[in-house]
């Protein structure tokens, strides 16, 4: 439905300029819109463009004050209007936390007499409080000092909210495309329905006679047309995730007769490039679980994709109102929507390090929520898999190497370039002892093991580690490895960087790293001694750009050049080579 609504609208106006608006005005669910609006994007049926707004709200304590006032005045109406009141018998009246502020409060500000018996100085007091409050909830803005007084209270908090303006984009079409999943000989036969499979088609092409199979280069009396119009589609999607095959379009003259075997070998020369881009994406994964495993390090179980926030973050000492916890960066799951099995102890020792903190760290000051905690998600990161795995090393602790490659999943809009779900390589010591020394020691002979011996490392801020830094390294210069399988798989990720980053001459970053901090590790159980050093990156980010200059496709005519067939093509238009972009997207 917000589909829909979306590319009508543009299909009658230039631009939505806020997705907050057009979602209200038409009655949809913002989040709704936001995830079509990233789905659309991805595919160039729209461009949009960030919107953040920053907007003051009440916290769950300044909610309870604007229905039932503040603490002081809830205090001073509880005191005779006439006498007084013993201060044991006034706090049996009101809740404890209201009792202690507004007494603090109420004395502040000159209205009650303090002492083992209260009474009233004044006999009228306004809540001028509770009417900041009320015109907060109803989007009115306080004054600067009337702000900051409410902020010190945290009765008030910055709220950023997030939406898009969208316009059309290249491929913008008032309805989307319909993409299918499988190619059947019914579609090669014509029997299907026109566009079914992302094909213009005209009618059963396999009677239609022999046709002539160029590469788009503007020639009207070209057999078939190999449309590169779309760099971002591309035919490894098809593999990995039918994210889309709009790419191709064939169009079918009425000619000669056709040959079967022919349509066959058009499929045959272009899929063992996808699976030689399959085969390196393998490769390269095996390559780095074998170099983990040669620095003796056990392999965490990552087959959980289904985690809880308490893991993901909380447990990680990331704050509740961490942007990467939006809904428009995280997958939340419907159902089930909530986790029950959380180690209770250990659960009230992470609010409380949040909340106060501990550990040398005031923590974040904040009022701590369960059910945040309790929500579940795909996991945003294996390190969610690393908190489990330390906070069961804790209640026994022996020294330990852990490492992991596996999928991880944000709430990122889908393009050429990036997806939904990447891989992870993740690696931790946990010893006591260590030191950023060390950490610098390992991703060294981690790295050169992998053929990159020049690196060098950038501090950085991360939630959860401390000192952090970011990983860079040059342009390969020199490799070494250890064994024969190390120097044949080696090779072949040198031949992918080399192709890369030839006279780049420049630093790339590759990970992240650091050493988990003591709001983290303390709760756990593990005693000030025991320190963690850790680091991250994704594999996508070693292959994705490096595979498309190693895997170039060019597609191969010289075989249709000599075929009888097309005697009556121009021999100019085989003279040029086309980068096949819908293989691995459009070259640089």
């Amino acid at each position: 439905m917000a589909e829909e609504a979306i590319l009508g609208y543009l299909e009658n106006h230039e631009e939505i300029p806020d997705s907050g608006q057009f979602a209200t005005d038409n009655g949809l669910d913002h989040n709704d819109v936001v995830n079509v609006i990233k789905s659309l994007h991805g595919f160039l049926y729209i461009e949009a463009q960030d919107i953040k707004r920053e907007t003051l709200v009440l916290t769950e304590e300044g909610r309870k004050y604007a229905e039932k006032g503040s603490p002081e005045v809830q205090l001073f109406l509880a005191v005779p209007e006439e006498g007084s009141i013993s201060k044991e018998e006034l706090q049996k009246l009101l809740d404890p936390a209201v009792f202690k502020i507004g007494c603090s409060q109420a004395a502040k500000n000159k209205w009650v007499q303090m002492g083992n018996q209260i009474s009233r100085k004044v006999q009228h007091v306004e809540d001028r409080v509770k009417d900041l409050l009320l015109r907060i909830q109803d989007g009115q803005e306080p004054g600067k000092d009337d702000n900051n007084s409410l902020k010190a209270r945290k009765l008030t908090a910055l709220q950023t909210w997030k939406g898009y303006s969208v316009k059309r984009g290249p491929d913008y079409a008032p309805t989307r495309r319909r993409t299918a999943t499988d190619l059947t000989r019914e579609h090669l036969l014509g029997y299907a329905p026109i566009f079914t499979w992302g094909f213009v088609v005209h009618n059963n092409f396999n009677t239609l006679g022999l046709f002539l199979a160029t590469v788009h280069l503007g020639q009207p009396n070209c057999g078939i047309y190999v449309a590169i119009h779309t760099p971002k589609k591309s035919l490894l999607a098809i593999i990995f995730k039918l994210i889309d095959i709009d790419a191709i379009e064939f169009i079918f003259p009425y000619a000669h007769d056709v040959s079967f075997a022919t349509v066959l070998q058009m499929f045959i020369q272009v899929l063992p490039f996808v699976f030689l881009s399959i085969l390196v994406v393998f490769l390269c994964l095996t390559f780095v679980h074998w170099s983990s495993i040669g620095c003796s390090f056990e392999e965490m179980p990552t087959n959980k994709y289904v985690e809880s926030s308490f893991w993901n973050f909380d447990a990680l000492f990331q704050p509740q109102q961490h942007p990467a916890r939006d809904s428009h960066d995280t997958f939340f799951l419907k159902a089930p929507e909530t986790t029950k099995q959380l180690p209770e102890d250990y659960v009230e020792l992470v609010k409380r390090v949040h909340e106060s903190g501990g550990y040398g760290s005031r923590g974040y000051g904040y009022e701590w929520k369960r059910e945040e905690a309790n929500k579940n998600l795909l996991r945003t990161h294996t390190t969610a898999i690393s908190s489990r795995m330390l906070y069961a090393l804790a209640q026994s602790f022996t020294p330990k190497k852990y490492f992991s490659i596996d999928r991880v999943f944000r709430n990122e809009a889908v393009d050429r370039t990036h997806l939904a779900e990447f891989h992870q390589i993740e690696g931790l010591v946990c010893d006591r002892g260590l030191t950023l020394g060390h950490l610098i020691g390992v991703l060294q002979d981690f790295f050169s093991r992998l053929g990159m011996d020049k690196l060098k490392f950038k501090p950085a801020y991360n939630p959860y580690t401390e000192p952090s830094m970011e990983i860079f390294r040059y342009k390969i210069m020199n490799y070494s490895y250890r064994c024969t399988a190390c120097k044949v798989i080696g090779n072949l990720i040198r031949s992918i960087y080399a192709s890369y980053h030839e006279g780049l001459e420049k630093w790339v970053e590759i990970g992240n790293s650091g050493m988990f901090r003591p709001e983290m590790l303390r709760p756990m159980g593990f005693s000030e001694d025991v320190n963690v050093i850790a680091w991250g990156l994704s594999l996508e980010r070693w292959i994705l750009g490096s595979s498309r200059k190693t895997l170039y496709a060019l597609l191969e005519l010289g075989r249709l050049r000599n075929a009888s067939a097309l005697s009556s093509v121009p021999s100019s238009v085989f003279e040029k080579q086309i980068p096949m972009s819908l293989c691995l997207g459009k070259p640089d």
